[in-house]
């Protein structure tokens, strides 16, 4: 009984306006775009069509003295069910008794039709429960008014129960259908959702870790030099000492406190590598490495080589790295060229392959590379683009901002 309230009694006269028909589907989606704008109404253009059906049975059948209760009430009903479906299920039932009164029993021609159509739209509209429920209680009014009334033939009543029985299942069938496929693409969504989170969360745990090994080993040399620089002079002022152990206090706190902070981002058990971060000094490595692969590379440096900071040499590195690791995954057999650009505002890099050609079959991805490769580049302040080419290969740009230091700054010595 509680759910008999909940779907059929609770503010079952409420305002619920059937909205237009989405118009992407296989069929819709290939009419022009004049058609395809109104025929999101279609399902309101059908329901008005039964009403009209119903109302010319009812004329049909008791002609003009009776067309308001046989004609006219009944397509109210099936009208009412495109703003108030549940109200007008009620309707219909209070006007089966009246309806009776002119057809000799509960189900005259009109009455059937019209009934059909609500218990059918209003099933749609909400939920198969409904259906259940809007099904006993016809049945149940159909042999009451029968029973009351003393005449009609209960092969109406059956009639009722086997179409509509038949009609609501495969409503219900269809309702229960586009539930789950809405279902699954909620769930599909929410998933790549995640995993896009999760594959950021992972890509900056990686960045963290990196940028904290390149920081705490400059920090590392700047409190180590602190300490031995007033070794090196001869009767250093007491100013001097004083100043070279606040530098190398400052220094090993700021070492403390970073690694305090960036620790937490180590997974139990990592151990920083022994051997020191790539750069782009290391890129001819790589480019030999994924040649023995089987992807042929060429390299094009511009402008004045220079030495960068190391977070940025050591993100270029990645960001190509996973380029190449790209292609060789997405497009088999293709070429691949980086170029390097060392421009006054900072550095630029391209990488760009072909189509795939040969017999391989490129292998799926999920484009963790690529979310990768942005967070990169967005923890840098720079931008990045990835997009496919006019030839069918990709193509991944991106620039990095570096601050310019004047050739006559002093440079520290180590």
């Amino acid at each position: 009984m509680a759910g008999l309230r909940q779907d059929l009694i609770h503010d079952a006269f409420a305002y619920r306006p059937l909205p237009p028909m989405r118009t992407d589907g296989p069929l819709t989606r290939r009419l022009p775009a004049r058609l395809r704008a109104r025929a999101g109404w279609t399902p309101h253009a059908i329901v008005l069509g039964a009403a009209l059906i119903a109302f010319m049975e009812g004329f049909a059948g008791t002609g003009n003295a009776g067309v308001l209760l046989s004609g006219l009430l009944p397509a109210v009903c099936i009208a009412m069910t495109l703003i108030r479906p549940v109200g007008a299920f009620w309707l219909s039932m209070a006007v089966i008794p009246v309806t009776s009164l002119l057809n000799g029993g509960p189900w005259g021609p009109s009455s059937f039709f019209a009934h059909l159509v609500v218990l059918n739209v209003v099933a749609a509209r909400t939920r198969p429960r409904t259906a259940v429920w809007m099904w006993g209680l016809t049945l149940l009014l159909g042999t009451l008014v029968e029973n009351v009334a003393g005449r009609g033939s209960s092969s109406d009543t059956a009639a009722m129960a086997v179409s509509s029985a038949f009609a609501l299942l495969v409503v219900s069938l269809v309702h229960v259908r586009r539930e789950a496929e809405r279902e699954v693409t909620v769930q599909r969504t929410v998933t790549a959702v995640e995993r896009d989170r999760r594959t950021q969360l992972e890509e900056r745990t990686t960045i963290a870790r990196e940028l904290h090994d390149v920081v705490a080993h400059h920090m590392s040399v700047v409190a180590i030099q602190a300490e031995a620089a007033p070794y090196r002079v001869e009767n250093p002022p007491p100013e001097l000492e004083q100043a070279f152990v606040t530098i190398r206090e400052n220094a090993v706190a700021a070492l403390t406190e970073l690694r305090r902070v960036l620790g937490v981002v180590r997974a139990e058990g990592y151990e920083a590598p022994d051997a020191p971060q790539p750069t782009l000094a290391e890129l001819d490595g790589l480019l030999a490495n994924v040649g023995e692969a089987g992807l042929t590379t060429s390299k094009t440096v511009t402008g004045a080589v220079r030495e960068l900071p190391q977070g940025v040499e050591l993100s270029a590195y990645r960001i190509i790295q996973e380029a190449l690791s790209n292609t060789l995954r997405h497009a088999p057999g293709a070429t691949a060229g980086v170029e390097i650009s060392y421009v006054l505002g900072g550095l630029g890099l391209r990488v760009v392959n072909g189509p795939p050609t040969g017999p391989v079959k490129p292998s799926p991805g999920a484009g963790h590379g690529i979310t990768g490769m942005r967070e990169r580049v967005g923890m840098l302040n720079g931008e990045m683009t990835a997009e496919a080419t006019a030839d069918g290969g990709y193509e991944v740009t991106a620039f990095i901002p570096v601050q310019h230091i004047p050739s006559d700054a002093p440079v520290e010595q180590s």
